[in-house]
């Protein structure tokens, strides 16, 4: 042991060389090494995924005790370690950056090391001690990052998909609790932003239950092939250094210790090679995103104004909307989903880079991948939360304004073709837009319906349903 300005440490050794690390450090060498190469993003890996590590750690050593390569005591070690970690303890030994070179293997190194020096105490030695449990030949035995690390990246990515999909259906019953209480409000569509023809305000909330329901189906629908994992595939594919009953063995242990219904992929070279699925899991995030923020900017525009706008609903007011102008409040939580979604479309894209930029046995390129994956997973998660609480909760409709619309509006003239023809209904509409009279008052005083006829078809349920006899 040294001491470098009253730190202690412990020299550690790896094919590089000698390193000093800190001697209270449940990481070694090759996490300290990572560390000081890979200043990228500031952040750590996410909790889940240090979580799902320690799941698949925790079936190979069970795996590997039951097949008589680990001892008892070694692997009950292992496995103790591996329970405190998916408890969320030793958070802080995992010091590596999500964005690393190696394809993952600091990744790998730093779990395994952690878990071989918490073992380690254990056994009653002291860290650094790798005579006792070593992180290669006991940890990681039978496996290699290019297993460990698209296994623990499906699993990670599946639980967070799971909480995505929770919050979808949060927001489809928010929305559709928007589309009944206001079914019975008519407003004016609009089309290329200029009026068109009325439309319910219920009907608008609808589509948007309907549209985050159908982003949250493709994402249940894909959910499967995060299922489907290479664990025992070792280096590339073959298994080679894994125990034949490991091999058979191992992801049924993992399901029973994760209790998530994992399946050892039946073309393991495929099953290392490509991570194509994280790229169609991608796509649908991104799918959803535009989803998320063209109903932002819906939001947007029907509150905007308030006075010159088209000001037919209030988004709850969250906070001051400027430093200089007094008064104005923004649609600050639209805003904040458009921007999520900005930065989910910005993954996808990286994700499909990383993803076609595998090399033959291997893709190297899975850090980013999962980076950018659980990013958008995360994100999207917490802006949903926010639409739902912050929004959608308060979020009202102004009756009045949107029968005021509709009335000055030319677009009921279309409501009419059918009874008075279209030339007729295109003259009065050119009429009504150069004049102070109405599409009511020019079509009563030209003779061509009286009021009674008018009223009865320019009825709101008859304007806005389909299949509704207008006669």
């Amino acid at each position: 042991m040294t001491t470098h300005t009253n730190n202690p440490t412990r020299m550690e050794a790896d094919s590089i060389g000698q390193h000093a690390v800190p001697v209270d450090a449940y990481y070694g060498v090759q996490s300290l090494r990572a560390r000081e190469n890979f200043p990228i993003t500031g952040q750590s890996l996410h909790p889940r995924f240090i979580q799902s590590l320690a799941y698949v750690k925790k079936a190979c050593a069970i795996t590997n005790q039951a097949c008589h390569r680990l001892s008892e005591d070694v692997a009950q070690a292992i496995v103790q370690a591996c329970d405190e970690i998916i408890n969320h303890q030793l958070q802080d030994a995992f010091i590596v950056d999500p964005i690393q070179g190696g394809a993952g293997t600091s990744m790998n190194m730093n779990i395994n090391e952690v878990l071989a020096n918490r073992a380690i105490e254990i056994l009653g030695g002291q860290k650094g001690n790798y005579h006792l449990v070593h992180p290669n030949d006991h940890v990681n035995y039978g496996q290699s990052t290019n297993d460990v690390i698209p296994t623990a990246g499906k699993l990670t990515t599946y639980q967070l998909a799971q909480d995505l999909i929770q919050m979808l259906i949060q927001l489809e019953e928010a929305l559709l609790d928007k589309a009944q209480a206001f079914d019975d409000i008519i407003k004016m569509g609009r089309t290329q932003m200029q009026d068109a023809i009325p439309i319910r305000l219920g009907q608008e909330f609808h589509a948007y239950a309907t549209a985050i329901k159908r982003s949250r189906q493709r994402l249940e629908n894909a959910l499967d092939e995060l299922l489907t994992v290479n664990l025992g595939a070792t280096a590339i594919g073959t298994g080679l250094n894994a125990d034949e009953h490991y091999f058979t063995q191992v992801v049924p242990e993992l399901a029973e210790v994760s209790g998530l219904p994992v399946h050892q992929a039946e073309d393991m070279i495929d099953g290392t090679q490509h991570i194509d699925s994280f790229a169609y899991i991608s796509s649908i995030l991104k799918t959803l995103a535009l989803a998320l923020s063209k109903m932002s900017n819906d939001l947007r525009l029907m509150s905007s104004g308030p006075k010159t706008g088209f000001n037919e609903i209030n988004l709850p007011k969250k906070q001051n909307g400027s430093s200089i102008m007094p008064g104005k409040v923004n649609p600050v939580i639209p805003e904040v989903v458009n921007q999520v979604a900005f930065k989910v479309c910005g993954n996808d894209l990286t994700i499909a880079m990383a993803v076609e930029a595998g090399q033959l046995e291997l893709n190297a390129f899975e850090p980013v991948t999962f980076f950018c994956l659980f990013e958008s997973l995360t994100y999207l998660k917490q802006a949903i939360q926010t639409l739902i609480d912050n929004c959608l909760k308060d979020l009202t409709a102004n009756r009045d304004r949107c029968h005021e619309l509709v009335d000055q509006s030319v677009g009921t003239i279309t409501a009419l073709v059918p009874y008075i023809g279209y030339q007729a209904a295109a003259d009065i509409a050119k009429e009504a837009l150069t004049s102070d009279q109405s599409v009511k008052e020019l079509v009563i005083e030209k003779g061509l319906l009286d009021q009674a006829s008018l009223d009865h078809l320019l009825q709101a349920e008859k304007m806005t349903t389909p299949g509704i006899c207008q006669a």
